[in-house]
């Protein structure tokens, strides 16, 4: 009687074992216009709740079983959080993989060179699943995230972000802030070894965020980029010679809300603006937009020629004069660069 028992337990035990083996093998049930499912896990989810509602939802077979394996695989614990991706004839016990040494799902946030911090902070409102952590998300609650004394302008670097679903805003502007800060110091790093071996001589900053805040300007003013040492070039020997930078960019910038789209005489005029380098000598207070390494590049390795005026051409291109008559011909020329609300010679061809 008890071989019996024995037999008959040892065959149920082989029973449970191949029901298990069987069901882990089923792939996931999707929909006909289904190619995948994406699963979302959070932060402090286990897998228990998880498997229960896979099967209510209808595509895992069985949360038990699933739960059977993650149990004597050990890969419980393993589950990551994020959004994955699970394709369509994914076996169940193939699930765990995916969920604990798979990819999650990747999402891209793009800061685009030449624009302002506010345009960065409305892509990262707009950007999806990305948890809005600093509020209201502000330039100057910005400033305080970064722990900066001056503004946040000019300090994250321009590229192309990669997050995960559960991701904060404010780790998104951090990557970007310590991104922009090691490729000036860097640039600056060069700036000064090539000055104290006399390889070249001393441009007029006095730190390198102002040959940030000069790297701002060249990216606002440059149409093609093959004219970004140039540009550079034009606006360093203004300053050697204490002459106004007199470019319109920094107007407009100081000029935030107020400017409609069209800049008159008055705002040129306007002492009180102290981004108006048309009246006001030297370097703006701050950078007026995201500057890239080519930029700021350009701001430390300007042109060594003489011209010391340029005019938009209407093409993307500049035409660069020497004097202030050949300057002025060149406008009547090309009829003066577009005073544009979002102000730029033309999209940088990279």
């Amino acid at each position: 009687m008890l071989k019996k028992i024995f037999i008959f337990a040892i065959l149920g035990f082989i029973a449970l074992i191949l029901g298990i083996v069987f069901a882990l093998q089923q792939p996931i049930v999707m929909t006909e216009n289904e190619n995948q499912i994406v699963v979302e896990i959070k932060k402090g989810q286990t897998l228990s709740e998880l498997a229960y509602s896979w099967q209510v939802q209808g595509w895992l077979p069985s949360a038990k079983v699933l739960l059977i394996h993650a149990r004597v695989s050990g890969s419980a614990k393993n589950i990551k959080p994020g959004e994955f991706e699970i394709p369509e004839n994914t076996r169940a016990y193939e699930v765990l993989t995916l969920l604990t040494q798979g990819s999650s799902k990747r999402y891209k946030v793009s800061f685009i060179e030449g624009t302002r911090l506010t345009d960065v902070l409305t892509r990262l409102q707009q950007a999806p699943k990305l948890i809005q952590d600093i509020q209201p998300l502000t330039t100057s609650n910005v400033q305080a995230a970064l722990g900066l004394s001056a503004l946040a302008e000019g300090w994250v670097y321009p590229d192309t972000y990669v997050y995960h679903s559960g991701d904060t805003v404010s780790s998104i502007i951090t990557q970007a802030h310590l991104r922009m800060q090691n490729i000036l110091n860097e640039e600056w790093q060069r700036y000064t070894e090539k000055l104290s071996k006399n390889e070249i001589k001393e441009l007029p900053y006095r730190s390198a965020y102002e040959a940030l805040v000069m790297a701002s300007i060249v990216e606002k003013e440059t149409g093609q980029a093959s004219e970004r040492p140039e540009i550079a070039g034009v606006f360093i020997r203004r300053l050697q010679m204490n002459m106004r930078l007199e470019t319109d960019p920094t107007v407009i910038y100081g000029l935030g809300e107020n400017y409609q789209g069209n800049l008159q005489k008055k705002h040129l005029r306007d002492r009180s603006n102290p981004y108006n380098t048309y009246r006001n000598k030297g370097l703006p207070p701050t950078p007026i937009a995201l500057a890239g390494r080519a930029a700021i590049n350009a701001a430390l390795n300007p042109d060594n020629g003489d011209s010391l005026y340029f005019v938009a051409k209407g093409d993307g291109s500049h035409y660069f004069s020497t004097s202030l008559e050949e300057h002025n011909r060149a406008v009547r020329k090309y009829q003066i660069f577009r005073r544009s609300k979002d102000y730029r010679s033309a999209p940088v061809a990279n």
